[in-house]
């Protein structure tokens, strides 16, 4: 095998340089000969070498510097370097900036130091280049991979793989690629000083192989990014973008953050709340606002925020004004005042009390709702009511859980923020129609809202910390407590409001009712004025209820009447506003209700009961009738509840029992059936407390004597004929009042119950408290029980 053909040349031509040039320190660069190179020149000592050069012909000596001196010294710089001519020049405000043309290697023998620069006596080092197999085989290698990297590398031109392809000078094609391609300034260097053109190439052809290695593993690694990024992921990244752009305009969430942050330290929050509020900021700093639980986060935030945590209204602690601001807006009901009176007065000498928690217990219309507004009024508080009525999911009052789509707190978070303070009156309207389902009960979670022990620490499913209720005073209205929980019963204070007499409601229209319906209607005080007797007997003969909410509409319909007079009338002066009896069959129609209490009893077999319900009172006229030719059966009807039929037979038992002292043949029911019935079948009724008025019923019917009919009677009987308590005493007297009844009979242990009783009806009524059956007898059946057994006193 022989030696390949080889022959050695110098490089090219180069031109006589010079023995001294000035010299232009370069700093992490390297000049090479053969190329083209740009550089910015700022240092005083550099820019007075290119002036020099510039001044006469146009070269320089290039010398890479080791260290980072602003003004290197002789031994600062590398001996070896490259002589280079100025091709252009451009100033700048700091310097100026060139393009040199390096034209020959040389070696610096000595450097001066001329001021303001460098100065250097040169010998020129030329370089031999050898044509061989070996060089053609790098530079075919050297081009195949710029090639390759032309095609991997976007950033690269066509025109590059033209160039390389159409340089035949091995030399020039080292350099030129040293120049391009990423190498640190000490390898630039070492290139550069090198003298065997092989290795110079090797170098290159090392230095092109970990480029193009470098750009294959990053087209992989885009390629497998892109394969896997997501819709989501591409989202991510936009969002980015968007979010440095709005930074960078003073706009977008840092600035959603900042106003959410100052919130938070102006709200002046709870150790526990200002933790969790804290926490949640974070996790949102570190969202974008693509995610799907940023918006969940924002809104929990707004809602712990929206919570007045550190907010709370003044009380007026004057119990004397603030009786007079409930007698202002409500008559009567001293029971309720007197006990806002006493809370407020504890209030001032004690300092601080939890908050009382009232129900409020009475017939629709008695002033329930408007009364709470007084009281917060009265204590100078904020007033919030919610309505519990038909409520059926616990939600409702603890607020749903955050893992839920949509959630939201609970009603008694909402009414915190509306009332804008941590202390606000806080009415629950309805309580009784409370009922539970699928969901949950709500009553069951009433129970810590309602309790003074446990409300202190609330905790609403929603917001997840602990809210102070102690000191909110919840006020609950009902009109029963049947249907109330009873462990939710057994937290409340119960302040029963009863129905109103005629002759409170004749006051409260004076001094409330008709003053509003003027104002409502545009009318003046003069313009509308209701006689006494006319004002009677609307309320007689047009309403019937415990309250006084159709009486209003009754009186708005009289002031709708005089308003269309006054406003159709040509002479305003002439027209009539005083409405008295006789106008109103014209203004509100017939009467709607008629006494029919002598009619109804006129038969025998006919008694005047009362029963209670939540409109109030209400009269009952039970009867009953023996029918012949019947095999003792008892025929129940008029929708009476299980408790309602086993009072009729108890009370039936009694008489079987007792009939010989009754004045009644033992065997009255022989070949009869009896028949017990209360008009009004669509109406449901139980209740016990009917007891006294079947029986007195039962033997009316069998002794066929009426009973009289000035007489109303409730109370319980046992089989023995004991007479047991019952309650709603006031609404059934009241009821009994309404249709002129003169004597109420009612149970013995009751008559406490009397107490609470309008002084106006107590004169109006013959009270009689029994403790039989034979003493209630003795008065609605005259001559049916033999004296020595009736001793009821009268009242």
């Amino acid at each position: 095998m022989t030696d390949s053909p080889s022959s050695s040349t110098s490089a090219p031509d180069q031109p006589a340089l010079p023995p001294e040039l000035p010299v232009l320190p370069l700093r992490r660069t390297v000049a090479f000969p053969l190329t083209l190179q740009p550089l910015a020149v700022n240092r005083p000592g550099s820019v007075a070498a290119v002036n020099r050069a510039l001044s006469g012909d146009r070269l320089l000596a290039l010398f890479m510097q080791d260290s980072d001196a602003d003004e290197p010294g002789p031994d600062d710089l590398r001996r070896i370097g490259t002589v280079v001519a100025i091709r252009q020049m451009a100033k700048t405000p700091g310097g100026v900036n060139i393009i040199v043309e390096g034209i020959a290697r040389v070696r610096a023998d000595a450097i001066t130091v001329e001021a303001p620069g460098l100065r250097a006596r040169l010998t020129p080092v030329p370089e031999q280049v050898e044509k061989s197999l070996e060089v053609d085989a790098h530079v075919r290698r050297i081009q195949e991979l710029v090639g390759k990297a032309v095609s991997l590398a976007t950033g690269l031109s066509e025109e590059l793989r033209g160039l390389v392809m159409s340089i035949d000078e091995p030399l020039r094609l080292a350099y030129l690629l040293g120049s391009l391609i990423d190498l640190k300034p000490a390898e630039r260097q070492a290139l550069l000083e090198e003298d065997d053109l092989l290795r110079k190439l090797h170098t290159i052809t090392v230095a092109l192989a970990r480029e193009v290695s470098l750009l294959e593993l990053k087209g992989q690694i885009e390629s497998q990014a892109q394969q896997e990024m997501t819709d989501q992921q591409r989202q991510y990244y936009l969002r980015q973008q968007l979010k440095a752009i709005q930074q960078e305009l003073g706009e977008g969430e840092e600035g959603e953050i900042g106003d959410l942050r100052t919130r938070i330290e102006a709200a002046r929050l709870p150790e526990a709340v200002l933790t969790v509020a804290t926490r949640e900021l974070d996790r949102l700093g570190r969202m974008t606002s693509a995610s799907p639980e940023y918006q969940m986060v924002r809104t929990y935030l707004d809602w712990l925020l929206d919570v007045p945590w550190s907010k709370a209204a003044d009380d007026r602690l004057d119990p004397v004004e603030a009786r007079r601001v409930l007698d202002e807006d409500h008559y009567d009901l001293d029971k309720v005042k007197e006990r806002i009176v006493e809370h407020l007065a504890v209030r001032r000498l004690k300092g601080d009390m939890k908050g009382p928690i009232l129900c409020f217990v009475g017939p629709p219309g008695v002033g329930k709702t408007s009364l709470g507004h007084s009281i917060a009024r009265a204590m100078s508080r904020t007033f919030v009511r919610i309505s519990l009525g038909g409520v059926r999911d616990e939600a409702e009052i603890r607020g749903h859980r955050r893992t839920y789509i949509g959630s939201i707190p609970g009603r008694i978070v909402q009414a915190l923020k509306q009332a804008g303070s941590m202390n606000p009156v806080f009415m629950l309207d309805e309580i009784d129609k409370v009922s539970a389902g699928f969901q949950g009960d709500p009553a069951a979670a009433l129970l810590e809202v309602l309790d003074p022990a446990q409300n202190h620490t609330f905790r609403d499913h929603y917001l997840e910390v602990p809210v102070d209720l102690s000191r909110v005073l919840f006020i609950a209205t009902a009109n029963q407590l049947g249907t109330i929980h009873p462990a939710l019963l057994d937290r409340m204070e119960i302040i029963p409001l009863g129905g109103y007499s005629q002759d409170e409601k004749r006051h409260i229209a004076r001094k409330y009712l008709i003053p509003r319906q003027i104002t409502e209607h545009g009318l003046t005080a003069g313009q509308l004025e209701i006689t006494d007797d006319a004002l009677k007997q609307v309320i007689a003969a047009y309403t019937r209820e415990a309250g006084v909410r159709n009486l209003e509409r009754e009186l708005g319909a009289l002031a709708r009447k005089v308003a269309a007079r006054i406003a159709s009338a040509t002479d305003t002066a002439t027209v009539v506003t005083t409405v008295t009896a006789d106008d109103l069959a014209e203004m509100l129609g017939p009467p709607r209700f008629r006494k029919e209490q002598a009619f109804r009893t006129s038969r025998p077999g006919v008694a005047t009961g009362v029963a209670w319900t939540e409109t109030g009172g209400d009269v009952l006229y039970i009867e009953a009738t023996l029918m012949p030719g019947g095999s003792q059966q008892t025929i129940l009807t008029g929708q009476l509840g299980t408790v309602m039929q086993e009072s009729a037979r108890a009370a039936l038992s009694h008489l079987r029992a007792h009939a010989s002292s009754l004045g009644l043949s033992p065997d009255f029911l022989a070949h009869r059936d009896l028949h017990v019935h209360v008009p009004a079948g669509a109406i449901p009724k139980d209740g016990p407390s009917a007891g006294v008025t079947i029986a007195t019923a039962i033997l009316s019917a069998a002794r066929k004597e009426p009973v009289r009919d000035d007489v109303a009677m409730t109370g319980e009987i046992t089989l023995s004929g004991l007479v047991l308590p019952v309650g709603g005493i006031r609404e059934k007297v009241l009821a009994a009042r309404r249709q002129d009844i003169r004597t109420f009979i009612l149970p013995a242990q009751n008559e406490p119950d009397l107490a609470e009783l309008p002084g106006d009806v107590r004169a109006d009524l013959t009270f009689v408290p029994v403790e039989t059956l034979e003493q209630a007898l003795a008065v609605s059946l005259p001559g049916a029980v033999e004296p020595a057994s009736a001793t009821a006193p009268a009242r």
